[in-house]
């Protein structure tokens, strides 16, 4: 039996909350953990016997302190968190949240231009050099990314999104050195390691927030000069899966281009339920049925054949939208047929 006067362990404190937590709860967080962490933690829950009611009030206080203390730095920084939590539990115990949370915290570099306004970093780096820009926006939330992508001149954007790409590990000290002319205006805090930032995905993430324009800009830039980096790009952009974010208009005419008979029972046969009732809904009821019936005869299929007949659809979608037949939204917008 556990009693509130113990010292806890931290492996105790973990096993104790999700006890409390409940099964159904628990093994969703297990699903995120090592498997010598789920080994561990789970040695520790048949280890306990009994806990105290109190002993998991207390812990379950503890875990939801932490959260907040995690959520305030991710709104403003340390300092803000610290000041909030202080003025909410006191000195002493916002200094021991803020002391247990900093030691084992990783702040992520330019973590203060996370919460800066776009415009105003855009008027901090848009003298910079592309690579420079690219570091930093590659460090920001997309839609902040994608702000200051839309802002820069044409031949710049089309430099910085090729730069992000191509961008890999970046040394601490460069980074350190970037952040450091930032700092002045912002303040911040630097990292000292080295970290993985940049790449397809980073570019994929911005260009799918920016407006069409300056997409089209960048990808026709990019297919002069560097056709084999715009193509995969271009394959990230819209994924099939992503199918459920167009208007049912818009379904409509991309399925008057699609092989009914073969690529599209293909490429359901893996797909999401949301997927296929996107489909199924903008079709008649004996075209759904049949369309079910051929799906349920393919028996396996080799996943290769799938994904391409996917990418056939997906390239259908990209043409329509490259037409103007269709508009898929981009920021946040509600899509529209045009």
């Amino acid at each position: 039996m556990i009693h509130v006067r113990q010292s806890l362990s931290g492996i105790q404190k973990a096993a104790i909350l999700l006890i409390s937590l409940g099964p159904e709860l628990s093994a969703q967080v297990l699903k995120h953990l090592r498997e010598d962490q789920i080994e561990e933690l789970t040695l520790e829950i048949a280890s306990l016997r009994r806990v105290e009611p109190d002993v998991a009030d207390s812990v379950l206080r503890e875990f939801h302190q932490l959260c907040i203390a995690k959520e305030y730095i991710a709104q403003g920084g340390i300092e803000y968190a610290h000041e909030m939590l202080e003025r909410a539990l006191g000195t002493q115990r916002a200094l021991d949240i803020i002391n247990r949370l900093t030691a084992s915290l990783q702040v992520r570099p330019f973590d203060f231009a996370r919460n800066a306004d776009p415009l105003q970093l855009f008027n901090f780096i848009q003298n910079e050099h592309p690579q420079t820009i690219a570091l930093v926006i590659a460090y920001l939330h997309p839609d902040q990314a994608a702000q200051i992508m839309s802002s820069l001149p044409a031949e710049k954007q089309i430099e910085v999104a090729k730069r992000m790409a191509l961008m890999d590990s970046t040394s601490p000290d460069i980074i350190q050195q970037v952040e450091q002319v930032l700092e002045r205006k912002l303040a911040a805090t630097a990292s000292q390691e080295y970290t993985q930032a940049g790449g397809i995905e980073s570019v994929v993430s911005v260009l799918n927030a920016v407006d069409r324009g300056t997409e089209k800009t960048i990808l026709e830039a990019l297919s002069r000069q560097e056709p084999e980096l715009a193509e995969e790009i271009k394959r990230r952009l819209f994924t099939f899966e992503d199918i459920v974010q167009l208007d049912d208009r818009a379904v409509m005419r991309v399925l008057r281009e699609v092989d009914l008979n073969h690529d599209l029972p293909l490429a359901l046969k893996v797909a999401s339920e949301e997927v296929k009732r996107k489909i199924f809904k903008n079709m008649s009821k004996r075209a759904a049925e049949t369309l079910q019936e051929e799906i349920g005869y393919l028996g396996p299929v080799r996943l290769r054949d799938v994904e391409e007949a996917q990418q056939k659809i997906v390239n259908i979608i990209r043409k329509l939208e490259d037409s103007g037949e269709i508009v898929i939204a981009r920021g946040g917008e509600d899509e529209v047929i045009v």
